[in-house]
């Protein structure tokens, strides 16, 4: 098994921050949608339920009750009964609500008036926003779906987009899913082999695809990319063509013009479906091989998507949220969620640092209530010295989402001084595996700096140590025991559920290990250490790569860093750290001692890195992940096709730096 192979002892953690830097007021919880539902869910259970520790303690305790309740609560129909809440089989093979009838997408439309705003669409630059109504949502969704059935799509065969985040996108999506076909889409900064490399593997009949995007000011011609892509999925039968970027262009031969697809006035027709019937496919990140295609079912996305936007959201009717995303990462696909509460979605297209208080401007100027971002959009606002509050009136905005890695405690502190003193900030930890959280905060939760809120309902997740035994205050392998309906219903082309089983129950059967070393707290709040597939172990040590990025990346001269620990033949152990300097620094002699000083004082001195190497960047996937095990596997002399995809590299010249650096230190050593 994959961590018998490691020496994995317990690291006892730092107490908590003694003071929250936020704390929610009994009116504000009052007030919301989760306090709702408690006490709803109380005349139900004939039982208190006086904050989210109960509701989590019970929603694992009867884990298809809490389901049933989450049902019950936000009215999510069934066009056929179920014959039971889930089946027997374990993990990956459980299936819930077998018999079940629906439709994600008429689930997600359902809510909200016609003239009511469903779609707010902003390019960068400040360009004004324009709206799609929940009517001209609903219409073109239907006329969409009338196209795709006249084309001769049928339920299960796959439509797939390469689109940016715009209406378009939107529309196809939930057009795919109301005739119960399969979705997948790709960025358009996706180059053709790795998008090849993702939308091949699905046989796709119909392409839906832009004619290029938006970054730093500058459109990005994407028709070359396109072509090959018409090229390259041999199964295509039609080809849609977005005119977005380059609109003033003729279309291409033998495409289907957007607006054909979206111009008639059909009636709507949404396909009902069995509930684990496949929606979309989503796929990791690629980075070390053949990325994998994560098929998730109607029914797990609606249940999960409506507990998510209602009770951790909090969404209502009319309410605005914003997620800074492209359409590569889950965060997009989430985002649908808010959709189903009756709330609109704010889509931003282009780069979230062009100026470099962008997305503040937009949250302000679409006076939108919740906003989800990656943790590095927060951590480039702070370097740069932008203050939003002070430009922006973000008096809206009461909840900041936080995903993609851990947020570092001076980012908790810089939102606070410099977006809001009075703002949720509720960072996550979930992943495209599940299309949602595992962990997060809640209406109850103080907000302590570093610190996740804790586990969210439903999910029966705990840290474990190399024996499989729950730990508490010191680091183990994040964990989940009982099923999830966004589990992934089956992983594409793996009938015999072979990879599905090696990626996350290879450990221990039955349970699924996400590949993240955690700590939980005693007081209920969760740290994220980073992936325990790019261990650091020193002396019988874990040492989380977080730890490291935490305290660095908050000296002002340094851009990013990247830490690696390598095994040597000799029983030896190199822990390496890669700076990327802040520009106007260098790392001189003054530098490499303010490092060490920094993790020897704020950590251990086994914290200490062994050499401390400049770079000139820093490689991430193009979700913003940081290639800790790709640059470790060239440490180790894999070459450079085996250790990486650089189709799925934000910047695979730097990749190939490390690839060089890799060769020179292993032939130095020889």
């Amino acid at each position: 098994m994959r961590g018998a192979r490691l020496r994995l002892y317990g690291r006892p953690m730092p107490p908590a921050p003694r003071d929250p830097l936020w704390t929610p007021t009994p009116e504000r919880i009052a007030a919301s949608v989760l306090r709702g539902y408690l006490d709803r869910l109380q005349e139900r259970e004939g039982r208190p339920f006086r904050d989210h520790d109960d509701l989590w303690a019970w929603s694992v305790a009867d884990l298809d009750r809490f389901w049933c309740s989450v049902i019950d609560h936000f009215g999510i129909g069934f066009s056929a009964p179920w014959t039971r809440v889930r089946t027997a089989e374990p993990m990956p093979r459980t299936r819930w609500f077998p018999g079940a009838g629906l439709n994600w997408a008429q689930h997600t439309l359902r809510c909200g008036r016609d003239d009511a705003a469903a779609l707010v669409c902003v390019r960068e630059g400040g360009t004004p926003a324009r709206e799609v109504t929940r009517g001209d949502l609903r219409a073109a969704v239907a006329a969409a779906a009338a196209w795709l059935r006249r084309a001769g799509v049928r339920p299960g065969e796959r439509v797939v987009g390469y689109l940016p985040n715009t209406e378009h996108a939107v529309i196809a999506c939930l057009a795919a899913a109301a005739v119960g076909a399969v979705w997948a889409c790709c960025s358009p900064d996706f180059g053709a082999s790795g998008t090849l490399g993702r939308l091949a593997q699905l046989e796709p009949t119909v392409l839906i695809a832009a004619d290029g995007y938006h970054w730093n000011g500058t459109p990005v011609d994407r028709a070359d990319v396109v072509a090959q892509l018409r090229d390259g999925l041999a199964t295509l039968r039609r080809f849609v063509h977005v005119p977005y970027a380059f609109g003033d262009r003729p279309p291409p031969e033998a495409a289907t013009p957007w607006d054909e697809l979206v111009a008639g006035a059909d009636a709507p027709v949404f396909e009902q479906v069995e509930f684990s019937a496949p929606l979309w496919v989503l796929f990791t990140s690629g980075t070390t091989g053949l990325p994998k295609g994560l098929v998730h079912g109607h029914g797990g996305i609606a249940l999960e998507g409506t507990k998510w936007s209602g009770l951790y959201c909090g969404l209502r009717e009319g309410e605005r949220m914003f997620t800074v995303t492209s359409t590569g990462w889950a965060l997009w696909n989430m985002a649908l969620g808010a959709l189903a509460q009756g709330a609109s979605i704010v889509l931003y297209e282009g780069s979230p640092l062009h100026p470099a208080d962008a997305v503040w401007e937009v949250a302000a100027r679409t006076r939108a209530e919740v906003m989800f971002l990656g943790a590095a959009v927060v951590t480039a606002a702070s370097k740069a010295g932008t203050c939003p509050r002070a430009a922006h009136d973000l008096s809206r905005l009461r909840h900041l989402m936080v995903s993609g890695s851990a947020l570092p405690p001076d980012g908790y502190r810089w939102v606070m001084q410099n977006v809001s003193p009075d703002l949720r900030i509720d960072s996550t930890s979930g992943g495209t595996d599940i299309c949602g959280a595992f962990l997060g905060s809640n209406e109850y939760a103080p907000v302590r700096a570093g610190r996740i809120g804790g586990r969210l309902a439903g999910v029966d997740c705990a840290a474990w140590d190399d024996r499989g035994t729950a730990v508490e205050n010191s680091v183990g392998e994040l964990v989940v025991t009982q099923p999830m309906p966004s589990m992934p219903v089956y992983l594409w082309n793996d009938p015999e559920m072979t990879r599905y089983t090696e990626s996350y129950f290879d450990t221990w059967p039955g349970v699924w290990r996400h590949g993240d070393w955690v700590t939980m707290h005693a007081d209920g709040s969760v740290s994220i250490h980073g992936r325990s597939d790019a261990t650091l172990n020193r002396q019988g040590v874990r040492l989380g790569s977080s730890d490291f990025y935490d305290v660095l990346e908050s000296m002002p001269e340094i851009a990013e860093t990247l830490v690696v620990g390598v095994e040597r033949p000799d029983d030896g152990y190199w822990l390496g750290l890669f700076v990327v300097p802040a520009p106007g620094h260098a790392l001189d002699e003054g530098l490499r001692q303010a490092i060490t000083g920094a993790l020897r004082m704020r950590l251990t001195p086994r914290h200490v890195p062994d050499e401390i190497v400049e770079a000139p960047a820093v490689p991430h996937t193009l979700s913003g992940k940081k290639l800790e095990v790709p640059v470790k596997k060239l440490l180790l002399g894999a070459p450079l096709a085996r250790a990486a995809s650089t189709a799925s590299v934000d910047d695979p010249q730097a990749l190939r730096w490390y690839a060089d650096f890799a060769a020179a230190r292993l032939a130095g050593a020889n």
